[in-house]
């Protein structure tokens, strides 16, 4: 099992740059503690053009195994937090493919991959992170489209959100992100057969654990699972009830659950 190790120094400015995109206040400065999962803004791994598959990604074959299906989705992660990354200072990120696997699903054949970061700091380790990937084939006519999930209605508090093309573009600009569901409508609505560009899921999952971090404190742990899509002219909104997260489309959909514990 090969291990991927880059380096990153964390500038303060990028992560000051993602808060603006969030509408927030700049705070973050050099010396300061990093928000939870804003360790997405480092690490990049750009590839020349040749490199990059048909949707904007590297394409597969090193840390991921290419699993023969053209469709990239990330369907969940989790994260165990130890202690706060500090901006300005050295970083490593470990990186590995901990499971690859293949199963028949309702839509076809699917291909599910999970990496695991760990990133240490001061020779200490700050956070691990799991991604869950999911791989598919292309939509045909003839394939059906699995209902999507209600969400709950029983939440606590909850927070309005709102997306953009602009919004999109930013994030995936900070977060190295060539994914081209996010960006290029054409290619999201005629090669992925989705209605609009994706609102990303990490996107979603940031504001959830910011959400999550306002009123239960600093996270020690946090799971989230993607299960509709979101689209960059839909409105949502972030619910909670006790440490149970979720969004909500405007037409009471679930696009995403999690769960957080401080």
């Amino acid at each position: 099992m090969s291990m991927e190790i880059q380096t990153d120094v964390m500038d303060a400015a990028r992560a000051g740059a993602l808060q603006v995109a969030l509408g927030k206040q700049a705070t973050v400065r050099g010396g300061t503690a990093l928000p939870p999962f804003f360790h997405h803004l480092y690490f990049w791994t750009p590839q020349p053009p040749g490199q990059l598959g048909r949707d904007g990604h590297p394409k597969v074959g090193g840390l991921i195994p290419d699993m023969g299906l053209p469709r990239r989705m990330w369907a969940g992660g989790r994260l165990e937090f130890f202690a706060p990354l500090i901006a300005g200072q050295l970083a490593e990120r470990r990186s590995l493919c901990e499971s690859s696997s293949s199963k028949s699903g309702r839509t076809g054949p699917l291909g599910f991959v999970t990496l695991r970061h760990e990133v240490w700091q001061s020779g200490a380790l700050r956070l691990t992170e799991w991604q869950d990937l999911v791989y598919r084939q292309d939509p045909s006519a003839d394939t059906a489209t699995p209902p999507a999930p209600l969400a709950r209605q029983d939440e606590t508090e909850h927070r309005e959100l709102s997306f953009d093309s602009t919004m999109l573009f930013r994030y995936s600009a900070l977060t190295f992100n060539g994914h081209r569901i996010h960006y290029d409508i054409d290619y999201a609505r005629d090669v992925e057969g989705y209605a609009g560009l994706v609102v990303h899921g990490p996107l979603l999952a940031q504001h959830l654990m910011l959400f999550a971090e306002d009123v239960m404190g600093p996270l020690a742990q946090f799971s989230f699972r993607a299960t509709s899509a979101l689209m960059h002219f839909e409105t949502a909104s972030l619910c909670r009830r006790g440490n149970t997260l979720w969004v909500r489309a405007a037409d009471g959909r679930q696009c995403m659950i999690a769960e957080a514990s401080a």
